[in-house]
């Protein structure tokens, strides 16, 4: 069973990597034994965590890359190419949120949010598919959706629209590509704290309010996601796909 949930000889690109849920990602899957691949907008978090990953003993290789920019998401596929890296596991872990009342959203917001966590995720699975297709090999797609997958949020209408999108482009792939051997999946965290929900913990009304809806009573911590990531990215999880789950301390079922 040990041996099932082992990511020993795989090698998966986070995308966000850099920080927050995609840098305890990266890490979490290196310690169980995975290669890494980061792809960041920032060079100097590339590096922090690219040095941290090194530290365990892991390969671990850096790319710039902005998700929104659908030839640069070609670009670095090629550059891994070249470089003879075979992924077998793509987390599309990039993207952005800016509180704002609908009728103060305009287009440029819409597009910054859309394609960064819509559009940008479906192109890099779609160029990750390739690869695998091409190499004969079997692989794994983890979408990082959110509450709002499921749920309206106000004062969200553009993320809430990206992430809804995530969990149907998630089902609709995942039932076009099962039969080349590729999973798609998605997670859902509930309220973690992040450099994106910051602005959210910074008030301590509204803290006090949404634990009082959590069925847990607590917020995430970064680890309450590593053991779903670790499942969905191991052959452990090889007869599952489409789903979508939770990870919210009861959040969504007692709603």
């Amino acid at each position: 069973m040990k041996n099932t949930f082992s990511l020993k000889k795989k090698l998966a690109i986070i995308t966000g990597s850099g920080r927050g849920i995609g840098r305890s990602l990266s890490l979490a899957l290196a310690k169980n034994g995975c290669d890494i691949i980061l792809a960041a907008r920032s060079s100097r978090e590339l590096e922090e965590v690219n040095a941290e990953i090194s530290l365990l003993g892991r390969n671990c290789y850096s790319f710039i890359l902005d998700v929104k920019n659908v030839k640069e998401i070609k670009n670095f596929y090629a550059k891994i190419q070249e470089q003879n890296l075979k992924p077998n596991i793509l987390i599309n872990n990039a993207g952005i949120e800016e509180v704002r009342d609908s009728e103060k959203v305009d287009e440029k917001l819409w597009d910054k949010i859309l394609d960064t966590n819509l559009k940008g995720a479906f192109f890099n699975s779609r160029y990750f598919a390739t690869q695998l297709k091409k190499n004969n090999m079997i692989g794994s797609i983890i979408n990082l959706g959110s509450l709002s997958s499921s749920i309206g949020i106000p004062t969200a209408v553009a993320y809430t629209s990206s992430k809804s999108g995530i969990l149907g482009m998630t089902r609709a792939l995942s039932a076009e590509w099962a039969s080349d051997n590729i999973r798609v999946n998605a997670i859902a965290p509930g309220y973690f704290r992040t450099n994106l929900t910051e602005v959210f913990y910074e008030d301590k009304n509204w803290q006090k309010n949404m634990l009082s809806k959590i069925p847990m009573k607590r917020f995430g911590s970064m680890e309450d996601l590593h053991g779903v990531v670790i499942l969905l990215a191991s052959d452990a999880s090889s007869y599952i796909t489409g789903q979508i789950i939770y990870i919210d301390g009861g959040f969504i079922s007692s709603i």
